[in-house]
């Protein structure tokens, strides 16, 4: 099944996947409709009608796309890595320090951290990356793996011509995916920021996530009808349930990333993207984190002479919406051990310590949470600049035990 479902993924993935569904329902309908007669022929036309309405909708899609991508041409450049094409973006002087690369959290494009770029930039030199499926980086291939990324990552910069070694500073997922870079290459990494990395442990040893599950198949369905032009539908389909602190995080991340946001949006409309995230998030299961523990997680003292900086909130702010959410589906409600697992959550975090022995711990803003990056920018291009400065004087500082 996963085979097949990762086949479908890469299917989806193509823009002309529309046309090709839309156009073989019409064949399929028509030629029936020919050689049939009776109750056959009405329902063959209902399908070729069908085929007629999908090509048209798909039309519409690809026409915005077209659109779209005339109005947002790639920034930066577009670079072969396996055949592909994958979009860096790579501005500002170096000044004889290493070049800041960042991934956002998800499986989210480098437009969602454009707001951190724009500002480094000034005074460094910084790096934006389209992981493939996203932006104006090519789909596939598939299946997405954190493995094959953290390659053409590395790959990508070499082939646009950066030189590192580089400071990976990645958020949330986007950090796991830099951690699981530095094990591979560990020359080309000057230092490892972890912005509120995802850990492992939470999946392989953490309570089930419903929530997860949906990460894998909404946005897809949701895409699909983007696809054959559905966009209403699909964006009655997208709207999540009223939720004060979601759509303050929501107003909070349009406002900072302005111009970009509207861009992202407009190149990843339909099912590439969502099928790329999809196929990645398959690993976020305890059998998929553990499938990848050894060949691509890091793990105690893996990184050691690695300045590693975890950077996140001291306290879980947001706990509350986690536990809510977890209690609320979990299979038997009213099970939840809140404190055991607030304990969890924070405590796990914290193992990405173990890295190196060059680790340090960086506590973010009093009054912000996981998301920290669109609330307190300043703060973490401040990290940013003290890391740069403390490796231009040569000397990282192992940290206190």
């Amino acid at each position: 099944m996963t085979g097949a479902r990762q086949l479908a993924l890469a299917f989806l993935s193509r823009d002309l996947a529309g046309v090709w569904t839309a156009g073989g329902t019409l064949a399929i309908g028509t030629a029936v409709a020919f050689r049939s007669d009776g109750s056959v022929r009405i329902a063959a036309v209902v399908v070729a009608g069908l085929g007629v309405l999908l090509v048209l909708g798909t039309l519409r899609h690809l026409l915005s796309l077209r659109k779209a991508r005339a109005r947002h041409p790639p920034p930066g450049v577009l670079v072969r890595v396996g055949g592909r094409r994958i979009h860096v973006l790579a501005e500002g002087d170096a000044g004889g320090r290493p070049p800041v690369v960042w991934m956002p959290g998800g499986h989210a494009g480098g437009l969602a951290l454009h707001h951190l770029h724009s500002e480094l930039r000034k005074e460094a030199r910084s790096i934006l990356i389209d992981r493939p499926g996203t932006g104006w980086s090519d789909p596939g291939p598939f299946p997405r793996t954190t493995d094959r990324e953290a390659d053409e990552v590395l790959a990508a910069l070499e082939a646009a011509g950066e030189e590192g070694p580089f400071v990976l500073a990645g958020h949330s997922f986007g950090g796991l995916l830099f951690a699981a870079a530095a094990r591979r290459s560990p020359r080309s990494v000057a230092a490892l920021l972890l912005m509120d990395a995802t850990p492992p442990d939470t999946i392989v040893y953490g309570p089930p996530i419903p929530g997860l599950a949906r990460m894998r198949w909404r946005p897809v369905l949701v895409g699909v009808l983007q696809l054959f032009g559905l966009d209403e539908v699909a964006e009655r389909l997208a709207r999540e349930p009223p939720n004060p602190e979601y759509e303050r995080l929501d107003r909070l991340i349009r406002e900072q990333l302005g111009e970009a946001w509207h861009a992202a949006r407009a190149l990843e409309r339909g099912p590439r993207a969502a099928c790329a995230s999809a196929s990645i998030f398959d690993e976020l299961k305890p059998e998929g984190m553990a499938s990848i523990a050894w060949t691509t997680l890091p793990y105690e003292g893996d990184l050691d002479g690695t300045p590693v900086r975890l950077v996140a909130p001291g306290d879980m702010r947001d706990f509350d919406q986690v536990a809510e959410m977890i209690e609320g589906e979990a299979p038997t409600p009213g099970q939840l051990d809140a404190a055991r697992l607030q304990r969890f959550y924070t405590r796990s975090r914290e193992r990405y310590l173990t890295l190196s022995n060059l680790s340090e711990r960086v506590v973010a803003p009093p009054g912000t949470a996981h998301n920290f990056l669109y609330e307190a920018p300043d703060f973490v291009i401040e990290v940013v600049r003290r890391t740069l400065d403390r490796l231009n004087a040569g000397s990282p500082r192992k940290a206190r035990p």
